[in-house]
């Protein structure tokens, strides 16, 4: 069946079903379950209008049980467990986690991850806030936005094919494709470098490519932000004789900092999460490693479900906080 007949096919029928679902469940609700007459009819009215509203959130609330919730529970067991030979689990409480604990490899993930926390969300903010910032005051800003947004429309795997290439290094005396290479060679280097293969600075040049896809996102939120700052503020700052750095960083900074909290933590999630980039640029390879391409390495490479799931479970902890706080934090701003 071609491909796009069975997109509309499927499109179709969960149409169809959401539809039927919805006029099914209020029929029984109101014809069988709680029917509008006889001596208890506003009573039974009543509660079908208590029950309706679990109704039509019971699909949303099912799919998030069935996709988070219990994949959560599932991975929390499986790193509690090991597997057997010929088929099957055995209990084996922490110990799966004892050994995650006496791995270099875990703990040269955490030590990048600690190094991408820092250094990613702080860079991708700044430049979003800088961008956001210029091209407000410039003719042709709505163009420069949509060049700094763009990244943010290619997949992480795409952007690191990218920048592989701009990393990428020949043999001395060949045409380097690389733009690093050819920039280095032309401003007087003798030999090109293999960036990625170098120890501690290969990280950076890792980060580069979540930086430049993230700079986009933040930009956008900012912008409106900023764009959300009374003019009057501004104004009596300017009456005042503040000059232009001042009005920014002591009035419209101080006006937009729960926005930029919410882009900085938005942004650290990713990073927690981050798995594309390492994966497709270096393989974890070269004290690259972080916490998700340790956890892919262990649970599909080794087969080692048990310490797999618990490098899973460590990245869900260390993301939770973040999450919680990030949407308590945005209630508080929507009401």
């Amino acid at each position: 069946m071609h491909p796009a007949l069975l997109g509309l096919i499927t499109i179709t029928i969960g149409v169809t079903s959401c539809v039927g679902y919805f006029y099914l469940s209020n029929l029984f609700l109101d014809r069988v379950l709680y029917p509008p007459r006889g001596p208890n009819a506003g009573r039974n009215i009543n509660r079908a209008n208590l029950i309706r509203p679990w109704l039509f959130l019971f699909p949303a609330l099912f799919a998030l049980g069935l996709y988070l919730a219990y994949p959560v529970v599932e991975t929390l067991r499986l790193s509690l467990t090991e597997r057997v030979a010929g088929g099957g689990y055995q209990w084996v409480g922490f110990d799966n986690y004892s050994q995650m604990l006496s791995e270099p490899k875990f703990w040269e993930a955490i030590r990048n991850n600690m190094l991408w926390l820092i250094v990613v969300p702080a860079m991708s903010t700044a430049f979003g806030l800088l961008a956001a910032q210029l091209t407000d005051r410039i003719k042709w800003g709505n163009i420069a936005k949509s060049l700094i947004f763009m990244p943010m429309a290619i997949s992480f795997v795409g952007a690191s094919v990218i920048w592989k290439l701009v990393y990428d290094a020949r043999p001395a005396g060949t045409d380097q494709i690389g733009v690093l290479n050819a920039l280095y060679i032309w401003f007087g280097g003798t030999e090109p470098n293999t960036w990625l293969t170098i120890p501690f600075w290969n990280n950076f040049f890792l980060m580069v490519v979540l930086i430049w896809i993230q700079t986009g996102f933040a930009m956008v939120i900012l912008s409106a932000a900023l764009r959300g700052i009374p003019e009057e503020t501004i104004e009596a700052a300017i009456v005042d004789g503040a000059s232009p750095l001042q009005i920014f960083f002591k009035i419209k900074v101080p006006q937009i900092k729960n926005t930029i909290l919410v882009v900085w933590t938005t942004i650290t999630i990713t990073v927690l999460k981050v798995f594309d980039i390492v994966f497709a640029m270096t393989n974890g390879q070269w004290e690259t490693q972080v916490l998700a391409n340790y956890m892919y390495d262990k649970m599909f490479r080794a087969n080692d479900w048990g310490v797999g799931s618990a490098g899973a479970m460590v990245i869900m902890l260390l993301v939770m906080p973040i999450l919680v706080w990030n949407v308590r934090n945005t209630r508080k701003e929507m009401r």
